[in-house]
């Protein structure tokens, strides 16, 4: 990493309204080389910065600089823009180019080496699994060689040979690289620095060091700030307990008791504002279906399973059968059809299975699509709700962390990371019979994950799962394993 500058915030301000600031006077800036994390809770704004980087937005006061003033900034986004995947994978990269490239479909080779990935050209992107769009959309950056790169959430759906071959690109990548993740081994291969993004001050702060020492820095620095706080709020109680006493003897005391609470008021102006770290979901349940008394125990029957090889489709003819209480883990690598069984099964289209009558389906769908965008959050809770109750659904959203302001915003307002808890609380209203994930981790802050985790281990409806996180599936009773690359 060089000592030269090549992006700096100066003073920076941002709110969408008057009412949701998101910076103010932020102050940082980047070195040429450097590899830095930019942390923050969920909807602290971490997207935004990004656009703001790459000029997509504009600051409402004080400036962003590049060193030199046309430095190249490329973005891989998180999530496929949903005009772009209807392109073929050529015509996807040619928009990564403001002049058309002769020489397109070699750099298209090029750059898939990098990511480790072979597609058709004239493949449409939509048709690609979410590992393959997630290594498209790091490809899709790359290809424009620029010299900063923004990596947002570059792990969720690329499987652990995907994970590996990204951390190794990093480690190596001689430009500037600034990523969002909650993956914290991911990052501390590679992380030198890191931007703390705090959502409630509304300002950015600089560490330098690996991503593990950071946070370790941070945790330190919140306890010495409440060890003095506790101090600070000690002393205050006793100066206003003195202020007291002299005001009631009267006389000259009086203007003594006067100068005491002017001085317990600059102790309280003293006071150091800890940072408030993000809260963590409240432990929850996911309530299952009530059967009716003719119901047969049959969740969800497969008489046969396909997995998606090079030379064309496979299937395996199968004996599965899931009841309650059966949690089944489909594993493989990216492309191989995880996502599509998935899909099959939540819209009940499709051979090789049985759906049990009258099963209620919960879905978590990786990428949000069964979301109406337009809808505010609230009406996708009250839908769902077989027996509304006003309490009961504010209540239950409340332990998701979104509250009122949250619930009456169209769900495209919501980051991420808050559609993936909006996705959690709707499962619980919806009390399904049948439990569908589909890579249940992706954009979830990592605090949130052991309670997630708890409650899929302890959901006593059938279950179909997929997710390239080890450490997660670990923490989940698993019944049944299917791997599709066995077939």
């Amino acid at each position: 990493m060089s000592n030269n500058v090549i992006l700096r915030f100066s003073g920076v301000t941002f709110e969408y309204s008057n009412n949701k600031p998101l910076l103010e006077e932020a102050d940082f800036s980047l070195r040429e080389g450097g590899k830095i994390t930019l942390m923050g809770q969920n909807g602290a704004g971490k997207s935004t910065l990004f656009k703001l980087i790459t000029r997509e937005i504009k600051p409402n006061e004080g400036g962003i600089f590049t060193t030199p003033t046309d430095a190249s900034i490329a973005i891989a986004r998180q999530v496929m823009p949903l005009d772009l995947a209807e392109l073929s994978v050529r015509d996807y990269f040619a928009t990564a180019f403001t002049e058309k490239k002769y020489n397109l479909d070699k750099l298209i080779k090029n750059v898939f080496e990098v990511v480790n990935v072979d597609l058709p050209l004239e493949k449409t992107v939509k048709e690609l699994s979410g590992g393959q769009q997630a290594r498209l959309l790091l490809a899709h950056a790359l290809i424009q060689n620029p010299d900063i790169l923004l990596l947002d959430e570059p792990t969720n759906n690329l499987d652990q040979q995907g994970i590996e071959h990204l951390t190794g690109f990093l480690m190596m990548y001689e430009k500037t690289c600034l990523v969002i993740s909650h993956d914290a081994d991911f990052l501390n291969a590679f992380s030198d620095g890191v931007l703390y993004l705090d959502v409630f001050t509304h300002k950015i702060e600089q560490y330098t060091g690996n991503y593990y020492d950071v946070v370790e820095d941070i945790k330190n620095r919140i306890e010495r700030e409440n060890q003095q706080n506790a101090r600070m709020q000690m002393q205050i109680k006793e100066k206003r307990a003195q202020a007291e006493v002299f005001a009631h003897k009267g006389g000259k005391l009086r203007g003594v008791a006067k100068r005491m609470r002017e001085s317990v008021e600059e102790a309280e102006e003293s006071i150091v504002q800890v940072r408030q770290e993000d809260k963590t979901i409240r432990e929850f349940d996911i309530p299952v279906q009530e059967f009716d008394q003719f119901f047969d125990g049959k969740v969800l029957e497969f008489t046969s399973i396909s997995a998606v090889r090079a030379h064309g489709l496979v299937t395996k003819d199968t004996d599965i059968v899931l009841r309650k209480n059966t949690h089944m883990y489909v594993e493989g690598p990216n492309g191989i059809g995880k996502s599509t069984l998935l899909q099959k099964l939540a819209t009940g289209q499709g051979k090789g299975f049985v759906l049990g009558k009258d099963v209620v389906i919960g879905y978590y769908k990786q990428d949000f699509g069964n979301f109406n965008f337009e809808q505010k959050a609230y009406d996708a809770l009250k839908e769902v709700m077989q027996k509304f109750d006003e309490h009961t659904l504010r209540s239950t959203a409340a332990g998701f962390l979104l509250d009122g302001k949250l619930l009456d915003q169209p769900i495209s307002a919501l980051s991420e990371g808050q559609k993936g808890l909006l996705s959690f609380c709707r499962l619980v209203l919806m009390k399904p019979g049948l439990l569908i994930l589909d890579e249940p981790t992706n954009h979830i802050n990592f605090r949130h994950l052991p309670v997630i985790a708890k409650a899929l281990d302890e959901y006593q409806g059938a279950m179909v799962m997929v997710s390239h996180i080890p450490d997660f599936v670990k923490q989940i009773r698993i019944d049944e394993t299917v791997d599709l690359s066995s077939l």
